[in-house]
């Protein structure tokens, strides 16, 4: 179990993907003046300013836009993992976030661009929000 930092509220614009992320959920908003989808979570839309933004919860499917590997890290909170990959992922909802990838034994030579990939939650030692993560499917 890993033990990465955790939220802290009040944040009105991520506490909603934060509570869906205890319940396994991928949320995201989609505006209902424009249609347009946003992520990271916010106040207003991206394109027309509206603040009028649904909450979506995605299917967690996508790809790998683009990642890189993390050989050395100082932070405690990543000392267990050794080398990983960072990535962004293109979600099938039309949204990028960055997140980890796991699941793979060498991530300078399994990661790819264009890997399929599917979200999972990371429980967390010390928090009770776990990590959305993306393991190849």
């Amino acid at each position: 179990m890993a033990n990465r930092l955790q939220p802290v509220f009040p944040e009105q614009d991520t506490e909603h993907f934060w509570e869906g992320a205890k319940q396994g959920e991928l949320r995201y908003q989609q505006c209902n003046a424009c249609d347009t989808v946003v992520f990271t979570p916010r106040a207003h839309c991206t394109a027309c300013g509206s603040d009028d933004l649904a909450w979506k919860v995605s299917a967690g499917a996508g790809e790998v836009y683009t990642y890189s590997v993390v050989r050395q890290n100082r932070s405690p909170a990543f000392a267990d993992l050794g080398a990983y990959a960072v990535a962004y992922i293109d979600l099938d909802e039309g949204f990028r976030m960055m997140s980890g990838i796991v699941g793979v034994g060498d991530p300078t030579q399994e990661v790819r661009i264009g890997m399929r990939v599917q979200v999972e939650f990371e429980p967390q030692e010390s928090g009770e929000y776990p990590i959305p993560v993306f393991r190849p499917v």
